[in-house]
């Protein structure tokens, strides 16, 4: 968002620049001295010891749903020594775990999200924030070692969250299983700070300065999950600033006000926070202990553990006199009571009610014989200082049912935002209600084969180009991002103005090519004829350059109805760059080529798949603006290996558009001067950069003409399926 206009800046890692605007820190970064494991992984070898032959979703129907669920309800009670539980119950830590595990999905980008238990990993489970949630997941070994390949990590964290909100007599929406465990971390970017929460960090919002939270991140500080709970910066006194960074980081992260109030309610209305003693107290976080404390991190004695000193925020305390108990206390509280300004014994600013009630007070979390005060964060005060928030909050203090159907609901959709499409969900929880946020779409019917090779016909005898056919099916299925399973050719979501209108699509030729599509189309559906219709035009293109291909992508898509669109919720999918086809919006401090790249991860390719894609999507003169940028040939529209054989001539001298800065480049004859091309950023990439270059140079050479056209087939397919999980789980949930 920029902080004078309001606007929403599509640029994905805003004003950091190179590589580390792409990446940020990385875990080498914050902890040097820790185990290098990346060499075992060179060569294309995996992390992952279940080997590629393992299915986690047959694994996980053969579950004993049931059994597993009563061991997490048994295990809510059965206190440890080496780490008590408050209250007698652990479910409250057990919420805080799930809901981390979760709360880092930002809509930006989709990455983050509980989709494959990455809070086992640096830096997530040494972040500040999850400060002795080691502990939580220690506490589910032995749940997890009984079951072992039945149930992932990453769903045992979600399923132990609901759980224990059910078993505290709080309200459920549903489960969804499927989310399969990884074994390295993935490269998410976090943030370019140097220094985490609890050292000194500033807050990424500061509008006074002209700072605004960047694009794709949501959490308002490094090592946050949301926004500080003293306050902006630690500021108590900032109301306006509180309500701000609450409203911004929690509709980054996909939830709207009355999901974000329900959200830290629901939340607060169990368990405690933790800062019994100064930070200063406690040990290194997991990443950065000793071997000898076996994974386990911020301790308060380096030979023992659980001896309740407990500190994670600093704040100290519970919310309501019930921690274990769901019920309506928070609100009741909240509204009751004036509040002052007090610190934790951890020195933590945080919110007092004033000469409360003793039936008000909360039990100590360890000898339930002592009551003790309550308190509220200054994120809880924005609930009641802010007035929309308020508006709501008193609304949920009022009536029960509505908290508790906004609660489980914004749970359920916290926990399974990074899903994507239901069909991926599974087990005996699933809800049957169909959520607009899961992006719905009907069931489609598979044409029969007469039918559509009659389309092809038609379509390559409409007078639509190869360029303009190709442009609308990348425009389709390019918006598929395999980070949260979100958009995709499925459903032909392309077709609704908001995203037919996006710069890069071209809108105006788009239209033409839509229309004619549905024109043409039958019976078929609006999204297997925009995907047909771009596989003829390779067919034809790889034809006319002497290659009989099949590019048989598979059919049977529906097509979303309005009433499913959410048009507000696809504006995080607009790009910003996309270098498969050559389009920026306009310059940016991080690199064209590093956005490009990331574009590639997004889409699930390989270096090898981006390359030939790329290659052929621009002979094909499949260019935003159609503006020759990158279209290395003399026959466009005919599938070639022409763009590697000509960016890689020796004949041709490269020099930069002055007016371009740095973005334009002009191809020049090197004997006669005479201007030969025009290219950009990302497409000098695959001649400058060593590894690309490598791999340009197998598609540039002699006799691999067909290699070239078959990689670009398969690569395209891949990405025109990529979001077709109707078809490749339908086997799971018969």
């Amino acid at each position: 968002m920029d902080a004078k206009t309001g606007e929403m800046s599509g640029c994905p890692f805003h004003g950091n620049g190179g590589t580390r605007g792409l990446l940020g820190r990385t875990n080498r970064d914050w902890w040097p001295d820790s185990l290098q494991l990346e060499i075992l992984t060179q060569g294309g070898r995996s992390a992952d010891p279940m080997g590629e032959d393992f299915d986690y979703r047959e694994a996980f129907n053969a579950l004993d749903y049931s059994a597993l669920k009563a061991d997490l309800l048994a295990l809510m009670t059965d206190s440890q020594e080496w780490w008590p539980a408050d209250y007698g119950h652990y479910g409250p830590f057990f919420i805080r775990m799930a809901w981390h595990a979760a709360g880092t999905y930002r809509t930006g980008d989709g990455r983050g999200g509980a989709g494959s238990g990455q809070q086992r990993f640096a830096p997530l489970n040494s972040w500040p924030d999850n400060g002795n949630l080691d502990k939580a997941r220690r506490l589910l070994w032995p749940i997890k070692q009984k079951y072992g390949k039945h149930i992932s990590w990453a769903d045992l964290f979600i399923l132990t969250g609901n759980v224990a909100i059910e078993s505290m007599g709080g309200p459920v929406f549903g489960f969804g299983g499927g989310r399969a465990d990884v074994f390295d971390p993935e490269t998410v970017y976090w943030g370019t700070e140097e220094q985490w929460v609890d050292t000194g960090a500033e807050t990424r919002i500061l509008p006074d300065e002209g700072k605004a939270l960047e694009n794709p991140l949501a959490a308002i500080q490094m090592g946050l999950i949301y926004v500080n709970p003293e306050g902006p910066g630690g500021n108590p006194h900032d109301d306006a600033g509180m309500a701000r960074d609450m409203r911004e980081t929690f509709a980054r992260m996909a939830m709207n006000d009355e999901e974000t109030v329900a959200l830290t309610a629901g939340g607060h209305a169990f368990g405690k926070a933790h800062g019994a003693k100064p930070s200063d107290t406690f040990g290194k976080a997991p990443e950065g202990e000793n071997l000898q404390t076996m994974g386990f991190g911020w301790l308060t004695d380096a030979d023992e553990i659980g001896k309740g000193h407990i500190t994670t925020s600093g704040i100290e305390g519970a919310w309501t006199p019930n921690p274990t108990q769901w019920g309506g206390d928070y609100f009741r509280l909240l509204f009751k009571y004036d509040y002052e300004l007090v610190q934790s014994p951890a020195g933590a600013n945080q919110w007092q009610p004033i000469n409360p009630d003793p039936e008000d007070m909360a039990p100590d979390a360890r000898d339930p014989s002592k009551k003790v005060p309550t308190m509220m964060t200054t994120a809880d005060m924005a609930l009641k200082r802010d007035p929309e928030y308020r508006k709501i909050s008193e609304r949920f203090r009022d009536d029960q049912a509505a908290l508790d159907d906004a609660f489980a609901r914004a749970w359920f959709k916290l926990c399974h935002r990074d899903m994507g499409p239901k069909v991926r969900y599974m087990g005996p929880e699933v809800p049957a209600e169909n959520l607009i946020w899961q992006d719905p779409i009907p069931a489609g019917t598979a044409p029969t084969t007469t039918a559509v090779n009659d389309f092809k016909a038609k379509v390559l005898a409409s007078g639509l180009t190869v360029s303009e056919l190709v442009k609308a099916a990348w425009a389709s299925a390019s918006t598929y991002r395999n980070s949260d399973h979100r958009g995709g050719a499925n459903g032909a979501h392309i077709r609704f103005d908001e995203l037919k209108n996006w710069k890069a699509n071209d809108p105006a030729e788009l239209g033409k090519v839509l229309a004619k599509l549905d024109e043409l189309r039958g019976d078929l559906s609006m999204a297997d004829a925009i995907v047909l219709g771009g596989a003829a035009a390779i067919e034809k293109a790889a034809r006319d350059g002497g290659f009989n291909v099949n590019v048989d992508v598979t059919t049977g898509r529906g097509d979303a109805l309005p009433e499913h669109f959410d048009a507000e919720s696809w504006e995080p999918l607009e790009p910003f760059a996309d270098g498969f086809r050559n389009y920026l919006k306009t310059k940016a401090s991080v690199k064209t080529e590093d956005m490009l790249i990331d574009k590639a991860n997004l889409l699930g390719l390989s270096m090898p798949e981006m390359t030939a894609l790329v290659g052929g999507l621009r002979v094909l003169g499949a260019v935003t603006g159609n503006t020759g940028h990158g279209v290395l040939t003399d026959k466009p529209g005919v599938l070639s290996n022409d763009f590697f054989t000509n960016l890689l001539h020796m004949g041709t001298a490269w020099q930069v558009v002055d007016e371009s800065g740095d973005e334009e480049f002009v191809g020049r004859c090197r004997l006669k001067g005479d201007e030969k091309w025009r290219a950009t950023r990302t497409d000098l990439v695959f001649g400058a950069n060593s590894q690309l270059r490598a791999v340009a140079e197998v598609y540039a050479e002699n006799g691999n003409e067909e290699k070239f056209v078959s990689d670009f087939v398969k690569a395209w397919k891949k990405v025109m399926d990529a979001d077709r999980f109707d078809i490749s789980y339908a086997k799971y949930n018969n």
